[in-house]
């Protein structure tokens, strides 16, 4: 049987071939300590379970939707937007899907021709620079400096830039550095993509995961020509816990939208009906629990950062926002006597059964992502594990 040549180049996912590999071994009766999942372990707050419960009880959920989502899920975004960014978006503005990943890959697929370049900043989330080569675009990649917190300027930008330049992906919060960019920074490189025409692709999914008196800020804010410049994508998945739910949505310009509509229509058709009304809760109902969800993670990080920062041969930036931790640990694999950050991770799951994922993932080959999404009694194993894990290997 034949397959595709566009499947033959593509990469699995570090993150889920991270899980996969645990998932394994706990099938085998291995308990394992798992930070490698974006996933935040509680369970979806109970007025949006209630609100999808009753979408089934009244046989609301039982049909199709349209294409885009309900008018009022649609009318939930706009409003939550509103409010979150001081922004006004119309109907035809706005595509729900079925997660904000399934939302990139279908923006991609709307504006994206062969030879297309895509810039994004390195590190990198994994799924970019496959979706962009699965539609025959060219990835771009610049390097975002440890000393300037993983990001990239305007004059690293420009550099990059070329007739073929289409696009430009900024993740802030970033998955998975988990820094994020100052307004200055954001209003120059607005200026930059107005100025080239290149479209802005914001992947705001974790703006609202920011701790110790940090601020983000959405860059479709700055300007009203910066805003018609942007495509902002976000989603429930990491705010409101409903990662299992699978609903992502963009807002932007209509003409694009509507392409991505049209893709939608001949993919999924609309999202899960249950789940539409299970986000319209989540978007219009108290927040209060978005909040207290944020508190916890904001007293995880300030504790696994110092633990982690203690562990040999470890150099890490503390993040600003998302959950993650995503260390220098090139000292470490010296003392270890590793040359390869991936052969760290597999025997770092193997022997001491802690699953991080490699940093070869998201485009460096000296890093692991570390998530703080999951309970501090875990979190403390797990560093414990890794700390007998380092100190076996150097005495070795």
């Amino acid at each position: 049987m034949m397959i595709s040549n566009r499947v033959l180049k593509l990469k699995s996912s570090a993150t889920l071939a991270a899980a996969a590999k645990a998932k394994e071994l706990e099938e085998k009766g291995i308990e394992i300590l798992n930070l490698a999942l974006g996933e935040p372990d509680f369970e979806t707050p109970i007025n949006i379970r209630k609100a999808a419960i009753a979408s089934i009880e009244s046989g609301r959920a039982s049909f199709y939707t349209p294409v885009a989502g309900e008018k009022e899920l649609i009318e939930a975004v706009i409003s939550r937007t509103k409010e979150d960014y001081g922004l006004d978006y119309k109907l035809n503005e706005v595509v729900v899907g079925t997660g904000a990943k399934f939302i990139l890959f279908i923006l991609f697929q709307a504006i994206l021709n062969e030879g297309d370049e895509v810039i994004m900043p390195s590190p990198y989330w994994v799924s970019y620079s496959e979706q962009v080569e699965l539609c025959e675009g060219t990835p771009v990649f610049v390097e975002g400096k440890e000393d300037n917190h993983f990001k990239v300027t305007v004059e690293d930008l420009e550099k990059a830039t070329t007739k073929k330049t289409k696009a430009f992906i900024l993740n802030s919060p970033c998955n998975p550095t988990g820094a994020i960019y100052t307004r200055e920074e954001l209003e120059k490189i607005g200026k930059w993509a107005v100025k080239h025409n290149i479209l802005l692709v914001a992947d705001d999914i974790y703006g609202k995961l920011v701790y110790n008196g940090n601020v983000f800020t959405p860059i479709a804010t700055l300007s009203e020509e910066i805003k018609k410049q942007t495509i902002i994508i976000n989603g429930v998945s990491k705010s409101y816990a409903m990662t299992g739910w699978r609903m992502g949505y963009a807002l932007g310009d209509s003409s694009i939208i509507s392409q991505m509509i049209k893709i939608a229509s001949q993919a999924t058709s609309n999202l899960t009906a249950v789940t539409q009304y299970a986000a319209i809760e989540a978007l219009t109902g108290d927040q209060q629990q978005v909040e207290e969800m944020r508190q916890v993670f904001e007293k995880r990080l300030n504790h696994v950062y110092d633990r982690v920062s203690e562990i040999p041969g470890f150099k890490i930036d503390k993040p600003q926002g998302a959950f993650y931790l995503y260390p220098d640990i090139s000292e470490c694999l010296a003392l270890c006597g590793y040359d390869n950050v991936t052969n760290w991770v597999n025997d770092l799951l193997e022997e001491a059964h802690v699953s991080v994922v490699t940093g070869e993932g998201f485009g460096t080959n000296k890093h692991i992502r570390l998530s703080y999404a999951t309970d501090l009694d875990t979190l403390n194993s797990a560093i414990d594990q890794i700390v007998a894990f380092v100190d076996k290997k150097q005495n070795k």
